[in-house]
């Protein structure tokens, strides 16, 4: 575990304009163009890309995209209907690994109910005929097993993951004590199957009063998850409260200690749980202190960046910048470079397209798509 004191290697980045919508940062080593492919959207939140280069986007007050040939669609037909209020609404958006054979795609949102709302995923598949293109055979595959009124914390980042399975995370919804409780979805890391089963491996199964779709407890907000092909494992980022944004690696059954043990305080200023540390309860592999508000995350495996190979890449959202984590060959994050700080404003979602270059999508009432590639 390394904190950000210890391990940041801050890089200047001047922007030049050289176009309406294209600019030139200075990274270490590297220079970066960042053009803009997609404005006017609604607080974009997900956005994950197709076998043939085209994106799916969605936008969190309900509405999804795609973005094809350098044109985002009509707002596509038949997505669930949302509860969209505060930090809720229609969240991220994955593509299944076997789309070229079933054109299935994967959807996290805050559903409405009786008592609130809570994360739910869905499936769908995706007809690309027409405009707009649309959503078929629409299901709920999970939904979260205690709603509430709250609007925060809602997560949620879907990973598919290489065994066919799919996982997820959900915010412990504003209620710290709900993340360690292991018969309530808040707060946790969860793994289901494609069509909602539960597989038969997860760590509380049979386990009495505990939810079986669980992998792992102790989180406050995971707005950030990815498989990293380095330690073939799933790897999530999560928001502190006032400090204490952390980057975790979820192993089966473990809690990773949230409100227990934190390396924040709380937004009064009071110390929060026990400590840093505490028998029972996973360290972080990496946190920040201020908090940057992380948000979506990728790992490199691109070919336009050999340098950046293997390397967390991470948004911002308060601090307003794409984080750079650096890895040794056994995976351990070694460094930080900070990268657009206050560019382009809240960074919600990053993402490697299949040429290599980086897309992020913009947490603003204009929200955009830009594109990250390298300036020779």
């Amino acid at each position: 575990m390394r904190n950000l004191a210890l391990t940041t290697a801050a890089a200047i980045l001047v922007a030049a304009p050289i176009g309406a919508s294209a600019q030139i940062f200075e990274a270490e080593g590297v220079k970066l163009r960042a053009e803009v492919l997609a404005e006017g959207l609604d607080h974009p939140w997900g956005l994950d890309f197709l076998p043939n280069g085209a994106a799916l986007v969605t936008e969190r007050s309900g509405t999804m995209r795609l973005f094809s040939d350098g044109k985002l669609s009509g707002p596509i037909t038949g997505v669930p209907e949302v509860a969209s209020f505060g930090q809720g609404g229609l969240l991220d958006v994955r593509v299944s690994p076997d789309f070229e054979t079933n054109d299935t795609i994967f959807l996290s949102y805050s559903e409405p109910g009786p008592d609130g709302a809570g994360t739910a995923i869905a499936r769908a598949r995706l007809v690309r005929e027409g405009e707009p293109p649309a959503l078929d055979s629409v299901e709920t595959i999970f939904s979260m097993n205690r709603k509430t009124g709250v609007g925060q914390h809602f997560g949620s980042r879907i990973v598919p993951a290489p065994d066919g399975t799919l996982f997820f995370t959900i915010g412990e919804r504003g209620e710290p004590d709900r993340a360690q409780v292991a018969g309530d979805h808040a707060g946790s890391v969860l793994r289901i199957l494609p069509d909602g089963g539960v597989p038969e491996d997860n760590p509380f199964v049979g386990q009495e009063g505990a939810a079986p779709e669980i992998w792992s407890i102790g989180h406050r907000n995971p707005q950030g998850a990815v498989w990293d092909p380095v330690t073939d494992a799933l790897w999530i980022v999560e928001h502190g409260a006032r400090g204490g944004d952390e980057v975790n690696r979820p192993e089966a059954g473990k809690n990773y200690g949230w409100p227990v043990i934190s390396y924040g305080r709380h937004y009064s200023g009071l110390p929060i749980g026990r400590g840093t540390e505490a028998p029972g309860y996973e360290q972080p592999e990496y946190y920040w202190d201020p908090s940057i508000a992380p948000s979506g995350m990728a790992v490199y495996t691109g070919t336009m960046f050999p340098e950046w190979q293997g390397d967390f890449l991470v948004g911002a959202l308060s601090f307003q910048l794409v984080a750079r984590l650096d890895r040794d060959g056994e995976g351990s994050i070694v460094g930080e470079e900070r990268l657009f700080e206050g560019a382009f404003g809240r960074i919600r979602d990053v993402n490697v397209a299949p040429d290599g270059s980086i897309w992020l999508l913009t947490d603003e009432d204009n929200g955009q798509i830009i594109r990250i590639s390298r300036a020779e």
